[in-house]
């Protein structure tokens, strides 16, 4: 579910509507990342699942997303493993999208 959460948020960036920033680095606390999420006008969290661990790394770092999808909320199947169907991924680039009122 990360694989089509993180895909939608490839796509996203290409068309310019987003821009990817490091989770990782985020809950590192790297200071050039989380001082680039800081300057974000707005900040959306792509969840695989409902455990929700992009929500919960970006609150455990002070950051609330203004706009959260969950993948499986959209009737997406929880699967394991990389491969998913284009369009499961543009399901979620359109929910986020809807959200953004873009």
């Amino acid at each position: 579910m990360g694989q089509i959460a993180n895909q939608a948020a490839v796509e996203l960036t290409k068309e310019r509507l987003g821009k990817l920033f490091c989770l990782a680095g985020i809950g590192g606390h790297v200071s050039g990342i989380v001082e680039s999420t800081k300057a974000a006008m707005k900040l959306v969290a792509i969840d695989g699942c409902p455990v929700k661990c992009a929500q919960k790394t970006l609150e455990h770092s002070g950051f609330k997303p203004d706009v959260l999808v969950v993948v499986t909320d959209l009737g997406i199947e929880k699967i394991a493993g990389p491969v998913f169907k284009a369009d499961e991924c543009k399901a979620v680039v359109d929910k986020v999208k809807e959200e953004l009122g873009a």
